[in-house]
């Protein structure tokens, strides 16, 4: 029997998703998941062969509970569906370590084929992220300013002050201290030559951390 988890701030839509995974022959979401901290504790838990991410979720999102899920139980197959596609984000998506991506819109008509084909450990991606992933190589395009600047720990600090969290709250949820949280919060301002937390929402938007 495959494991699969599921991961998505909508109820609606991931209730839709179980219903079409469950209905396939050989298949069972055996969790579900509201954002991307309970999937990663989850995936610890269950142990799935494959998680489906959204990647805007909130309090983690996909890429950085993919990053986490690879570390831990590296033999999960993640598959990101989102509703953008940009040569960016594809490339995100590939460094978290996810190895399947679709679009919202044709998650009707292209989940099973993803899920099948992680299922065999193979790829899945769109045609235009396979374009656009084989023009990218060919160009060979230096990395954006600002790449890779900030650590794991900071983009998910970054995340959370971009949704409102406070310094307290932050440090709960993430198990440091509010002292710890401070010193990532000066840094980050450092690193992205930013001075505000409007900045750091823009910031985050910009970089597929929390939706628009």
């Amino acid at each position: 029997m495959l494991r699969i988890l599921l991961a998505d701030d909508h109820d609606v839509v991931r209730k839709g998703l179980r219903v079409m995974l469950d209905a396939h022959a050989g298949w069972e979401v055996c969790g579900e998941a509201s954002n991307g901290r309970e999937a990663v504790k989850l995936a610890l838990e269950l142990k799935p062969q494959i998680a489906v991410l959204d990647l805007e979720m909130p309090e983690l999102n996909g890429l950085e509970a993919t990053r986490q899920i690879k570390k831990e139980v590296a033999s999960v197959e993640v598959l990101i569906y989102t509703m953008f596609e940009t040569e960016r984000l594809i490339r995100d998506v590939i460094a978290a370590g996810a190895r399947a991506y679709i679009l919202k819109s044709d998650a009707g008509q292209r989940l099973i084929e993803a899920v099948e084909a992680l299922e065999h450990h193979k790829p899945f991606f769109t045609t235009k992220a396979s374009e656009t992933l084989l023009d990218s190589f060919l160009k060979s395009p230096q990395k954006a300013p600002g790449d890779s600047v900030i650590t794991d720990r900071e983009r998910e600090i970054v995340q959370l002050l971009a949704e409102g969290r406070v310094n307290k709250e932050i440090a709960s949820m993430l198990g440091i201290s509010v002292k710890t949280v401070e010193t990532h919060r000066a840094a980050i301002m450092r690193k992205l030559e930013i001075n505000s937390i409007v900045e750091l929402v823009h910031y985050a938007i910009r970089n597929n951390l929390v939706k628009p």
